[in-house]
């Protein structure tokens, strides 16, 4: 794509032989795009990539002129100012519309920080405020390195934190984004799961049965749920119970199960989604798999992934039938990898006994056969079958559950044990394509 002959006056001096990389952020009419930028310095003359478009240009008397001719032979010009860490100016593009004519657009940059330790690190984010989209626009909270580990926290549905404080505007807000260095779209990002710990003594939910579920005679007796409920989280114990529970909920109580309703990495160019929605990034996809000791797959659509997490339960059925599940607060522990060159069609997720697809749609037909299709693109691609070997192995091994039906879009996933396809995985299967492609 979008590639450049790029020329920029530097306000600092560079070393020589240095590799630098920036985040480039076009805005056409508008609407903001963002590609990566990389090149180095061999005594003044420049070689690297524009969103993947390789480049060649020399640095001269403070001035750098980068030459980029993009997969289809067309020429882009960007020219602007720059510090040692910023980048600001116009670009000069080929018109869409009409093949004589130009446009011209602005763009900014910024210098990505480098590795201080080709160690992985540790780190701790503790969050001042909280998104209520999945959006690329929004400024990255944290850089990491795939290999890191982040503790951070999240806070519930209602924007309500561990200490009963709203922090936020009710509706899943999220934490973050996590901005993970080297992730470019047509990468796999892995999060694992390493630790889900409740950090408050009470959640909430209602007594209802969403619409979907419901048959015309219980909806016509239904009409009087949705009345809020009140959990009491024994955390000791690991169990969950109504406050104030009489009659044949006496002395009910139901072990927890910590899981994140939300996860997703930044949707690509265009309208940012609500975290009350799902899509190919992930989302609010509520799937109860979503724990601990569990790895989640999401393909990556913009430079950093740009990585949001929130939404947490303190335990939820199949489906989150009662529209709202124990909504509680959490702290959370997770590790990024990167799988380079990778594109995967939706989330996946991995346990020690499962792989899942998770298919999400308008309706639960469309999502189980979103939820199928990437069932057959896992095994295809990590497990060397066939189209006629998956299908023979979902025919007879195939796992199907309904993840979602509270939200505007309904979540269908599709599960099949590991163990049934061990023997027949030449190529190591997800875990290994996980951790061997580390950057």
């Amino acid at each position: 794509m979008r590639s450049a002959l790029f020329i920029v006056l530097l306000g600092a001096a560079m070393s020589s032989h240095a590799a630098e990389s920036w985040l480039l952020q076009l805005d056409r009419w508008g609407n903001p795009s963002y590609m990566t930028l990389h090149f180095q310095d061999a005594g003044g003359k420049l070689s690297g990539t524009l969103d993947g478009d390789a480049l060649s240009g020399t640095r001269q008397h403070g001035q750098v002129l980068l030459n980029v001719i993009d997969k289809q032979g067309k020429r882009y010009t960007y020219k602007g100012s720059a510090s040692a860490d910023r980048l600001q100016g116009s670009a000069d593009f080929p018109d869409t519309n009409n093949a004589n004519a130009r446009a011209s657009h602005t763009f900014s940059a910024r210098r990505l920080p480098e590795r201080a330790s080709a160690a992985p690190q540790r780190h701790e984010f503790t969050p001042r405020d909280y998104a209520n989209e999945f959006s690329a626009t929004r400024a990255p909270v944290l850089t990491v390195w795939p290999g890191d580990t982040i503790h951070t926290t999240t806070i519930d549905s209602g924007g309500v934190d561990e200490h009963g404080v709203t922090r936020a505007l009710y509706g899943n807000p999220q934490t973050g984004p996590f901005f993970v260095m080297g992730a470019e779209a047509g990468d796999t990002l892995v999060v694992h799961l390493l630790k889900l710990t409740l950090n408050r003594d009470y959640a909430d939910s209602l007594d209802a049965i969403v619409g979907r579920a419901q048959t015309t005679a219980l909806a016509a007796r239904a009409s009087t749920l949705g009345k809020p409920v009140r959990w009491k989280l024994d955390r000791q114990r690991g169990l969950a119970s109504p406050e104030s529970a009489s009659g044949a909920l006496r002395g009910f109580a139901v072990p927890v199960r910590p899981m994140l309703g939300g996860l997703a990495v930044a949707p690509p160019d265009g309208p940012p989604f609500s975290t009350g929605d799902t899509g190919r990034f992930g989302g609010n996809m509520d799937f109860n798999e979503v724990v601990a000791g569990n790895k989640v797959y999401l393909p990556v659509q913009q430079p950093g992934a740009l990585l949001y997490l929130g939404d947490a339960h303190a335990l939820q059925g199949d489906g989150e039938t009662s529209q709202y599940a124990l909504e509680t607060s959490m702290d959370v522990e997770f590790r990024v990898e990167l799988i380079k060159g990778k594109a995967i069609g939706m989330p996946r997720v991995e346990s020690p006994t499962h792989i899942m697809t998770l298919g999400q749609a308008g309706s639960l037909d469309d999502a189980l056969r979103q939820a199928t299709a990437g069932m057959t693109q896992w095994l295809q691609q990590d497990y060397g079958l066939s189209l006629s070997d998956s299908a023979v192995v979902l025919g007879g091994a195939v796992e199907y559950t309904v993840a979602n039906l509270a939200g505007r879009s309904v979540g269908v996933a599709a599960k099949i044990k590991k163990a049934l396809l061990h023997e027949n995985n030449p190529h190591g299967g997800p875990a290994a394509a996980a951790t061997g492609q580390r950057q």
